[in-house]
Order: structure tokens, then sequence, then C-alpha cells
């Protein structure tokens, strides 16, 4: 409005003769344009400080992003380490349990045959004290016959 307003002042001044309204004219209607070009201007710089603000905020949440991604990443390598940790510590403790098993039937298994060892010793030993009283009696016997045979020559 302020425009059509200089516009006619500077034509009526044109005509009229009066170069003072011709010129008011005229700046009324560069200051209209100046004030148009200061608000383009203007709202040109809110655009690209938006659009500043938004690339911003773009790149410090891919940052907060990559964060949290390298944060998982680490929760879960930690994570898996752990479970391996568990699983090396199960197995070792059921390869000790089954070595003290292992080791316990060996001793079991020792014991009864050593324990076998013994009992065939003492009956070879019984055996042997039999067959010595055996042959003891018999050499009684004999020596008795002996006797019986000829008194003299077993005095």
């Amino acid at each position: 409005m302020g425009k059509v307003a200089g516009k006619a002042k500077e034509a009526v001044g044109s005509v009229t003769g009066d170069d003072d309204l011709a010129r008011e004219g005229r700046l009324q209607s560069a200051s209209v344009d100046a004030e148009a070009d200061a608000a383009r201007d203007a709202a040109d710089a809110e655009r690209t400080e938006a659009a500043a603000g938004l690339e911003q905020e773009r790149t410090e949440n891919e940052l907060e992003r990559e964060r949290l991604r390298a944060e998982v990443e680490a929760s879960e390598r930690e994570e898996r380490a752990e479970a391996e940790r568990r699983a090396r510590e199960q197995q070792a403790e059921q390869q000790a349990a089954s070595d003290h098993v292992g080791a316990e039937a060996q001793r079991r298994a020792t014991g009864a045959a050593a324990d076998d060892a013994a009992a065939a010793a003492g009956r070879e030993r019984t055996a042997r004290e039999q067959d010595a009283a055996r042959l003891e009696d018999q050499a009684r016997r004999t020596e008795s016959r002996a006797e019986a045979i000829d008194p003299k020559e077993s005095a």
C-alpha cells in the first residue's frame, strides 16, 4: 500500500511539476522496496538459520546414535565374553567332576585289586599252612611206621 502511495505522489509531482512531491514519492517507493528487501533477507536468514539448526541437530543425533550403537556393541561384547567365561568355567567344573569320578573309580578298582590280592595271598598262605600241616602229619605217621618196623634205628 505504501508503494502505491509513493507511485501516486511521484506521478502527481511529475504532472504538477512539484519536484519535491515527486522525490518524496520516489523515496517512499524506494523505502517500501528496501523494507520488502530487508524482510525477504530477514526471512532468508531465518530459513538459513533454521536449516543450520536442523543440520546441527541431525549431526548431534547421528553422533548420539553412533555413541549408543558403540555402547550397545560394547555391552554385547561384554555379555558374550561373560557367557564364554561361564561356559569355560562350567566345562572346567564338569571336567573336574569327571576326573574326580574317574579317580574315585580307579581308587576303588585299585582297592578292590589290592583286596583281591590280599585275599589270594591269604588263601595261598592258608593252603601252604595246610600243606605244611599235612606234610608234618604225614612225616609223623611215616616216622611212627618206621619206628614200628625198626625201633632201634629211630632212637
